[in-house]
């Protein structure tokens, strides 16, 4: 066994046990917190992959600036506000529907690999790239302000309803 193949497995586990604390918990704060593991697990696969910048990426955006913006409406939210919620009594619809979605998933990818993977083509990555750069890339960026004003929205919102100073 290589060391780049204990990494993947330990990365993985990691991977997992994150996911697993993020839908496990009942304190939103945790959550947030417990969903930097698996955010940064991923970058580690990047790094073992040699895709530095995608690593680099995946830290700064999804673990610094994403789990930020869910800790911030977190913090803004007035949870006093709402009553205090229970057990949701649809959980067992909620296991049966991730049990069916894991089941498909690992069918796909039982199939894929008894098929084998094809060779790396340039032309999938640029057949991908080209609409997403040209035809997509002003709905990503309406998208993108679309967010920064709900959180704006968000901070005013809460600001006005606490003690003014």
């Amino acid at each position: 066994m290589s060391w780049s193949w204990f990494l993947f497995i330990l990365l993985s586990v990691l991977t997992l046990g994150g996911g697993l604390g993020v839908v496990m918990t009942r304190n939103v704060v945790h959550a947030a917190l417990f969903l930097l593991l698996p955010l940064l697990a991923v970058a580690g696969v990047y790094l073992i992959l040699f895709a530095e910048f995608l690593a680099l990426v995946q830290v700064l955006i999804y673990g610094g600036a994403i789990i930020i913006v869910l800790l911030f409406g977190i913090m803004l939210t007035r949870s006093a506000e709402y009553p205090r919620i229970s057990d949701n009594r649809q959980w067992p619809l909620a296991v049966v529907a991730a049990l069916g979605v894991a089941a498909v998933l690992a069918a796909a990818f039982i199939i894929k690999s008894v098929e084998g993977t094809k060779a790396h083509s340039p032309e999938l990555s640029s057949d991908l790239a080209n609409p997403l750069f040209t035809r997509w890339a002003i709905p990503f960026e309406v998208a993108s302000l679309v967010l920064l004003v709900a959180l704006i929205g968000a901070i005013i919102i809460a600001r006005a309803g606490g003690d003014e100073r």
